[in-house]
């Protein structure tokens, strides 16, 4: 009867032990996983927009905000792909809940997050996408920016022609107020 005790004893001591070394493992999982993916955790190993624009590598400028769902849902896939590309591309992250972005907001025209703006390694425009993103679609617009490609899943912004308006502007038109010429 003794000894039918201590099996017992061990046995459940032993179930314990794995119980509480597998919480452990899980917990750190989970933890890792948070962390690299989370947005402030990517945020904080972006590349600053100044090495970016200086460094010869092409670029992706990421619009976003922590509130965005979208965002968020495409955190995990994202921080797969700047790991995977991080020596050949540039990731650099642009809050928009952050003023100090607001002259790159209104330069880019962004109207919608997430944005990513793709952009050579000479530093030019040769693409826009805004929304969430697949990890595939993504991936081949990466590779295509490595290559120099037009990229296969994204609208051109590319150069424009000049637009001249056929207005009207009189004195008191509320066009004549603070009016910049496109030209």
């Amino acid at each position: 009867m003794l000894g039918s005790i201590n099996i017992h004893r061990i046995k459940n001591l032993l179930i314990s032990i794995i119980a509480v070394i597998l919480g452990i493992t899980i917990f750190f999982g989970f933890q890792t996983q948070i962390h690299s993916s989370s947005l402030e955790s990517q945020s904080k190993q972006a590349i600053s927009m100044d090495e970016a624009m200086t460094n010869g590598k092409p670029t992706v400028l990421e619009f976003y905000s922590t509130w965005c769902a979208s965002c968020k849902a495409m955190g995990p896939n994202l921080a797969k792909l700047k790991e995977e590309y991080a020596e050949t591309i540039n990731f650099t992250m642009l809050n928009v809940d952050n003023n100090k972005w607001l002259p790159d907001i209104l330069h880019y025209q962004i109207n919608g997050i997430p944005t990513f703006i793709f952009m050579s390694h000479t530093n030019e425009v040769v693409a826009k996408s805004i929304g969430e993103q697949p990890f595939e679609i993504m991936k081949a617009n990466l590779e295509a920016l490595i290559k120099d490609k037009k990229l296969p899943y994204s609208y051109m912004t590319g150069k424009t022609s000049n637009f001249s308006s056929t207005i009207q502007k009189s004195s008191d038109s509320p066009l004549n107020h603070s009016y910049k010429s496109l030209n």
